[in-house]
């Protein structure tokens, strides 16, 4: 295990980086946090992308709440569904917010084809003074809800070997 605090924290729209988040804290414990959108974003698939596409198109930076400060931690992983083939913007505006000089980031990611898409070479740009750990990126189908109507899988084996291999 990585020496010092661990934070998990994530934002979920459709509840599969939820399941991937809490499975990352089942297995490593440390906190665990959502980043929850000031103006909530439509429950409907289609409206929630036309307004996923719309913010990247205007390089928005919503407004969200967290309630703890991940500059506390040694360790922040740092989970989200791919939206428009890149990070959701509101971990653009996370990203903006804190400096994570001298941390451990390690993302992680849920996507329907895309894997990580290049975000975490964006990232390590965010933070160019962090060490950024090995992602993992999942489909979203494989551990919760499928759009194309398949049974989600136990990607706890997975997981698990990804842990280990950035030593958690």
């Amino acid at each position: 295990m990585k020496d010092g605090k661990t934070l998990i924290v994530y934002f979920s729209h459709m509840g599969n980086t939820e399941k991937f988040a809490n499975k990352i804290h089942e297995l490593i414990g440390g906190d665990i946090v959502k980043l929850e959108p000031v103006s909530p974003y439509p429950a409907d698939y289609n409206e929630v992308a036309k307004v996923a596409e719309k913010e990247r198109d205007d390089n928005a930076r919503p407004e969200y709440r967290i309630s703890a400060n991940p500059e506390e931690y040694d360790n922040i992983f740092v989970g989200y569904p791919m939206w428009y083939y890149t990070l959701p913007m509101i971990i653009y505006k996370f990203f903006d917010d804190y400096d994570f000089s001298g941390k451990n980031i390690i993302p992680f990611n849920t996507h329907e084809g895309s894997g990580d898409g290049g975000t975490y070479a964006k990232i390590k740009e965010f933070e160019p003074n962090a060490n950024i750990l090995e992602g993992l990126p999942i489909r979203g189908g494989d551990i919760g809800v499928d759009p194309d109507g398949g049974t989600p899988t136990d990607q706890t084996e997975t997981i698990k070997n990804w842990l280990a291999k950035i030593g958690f």
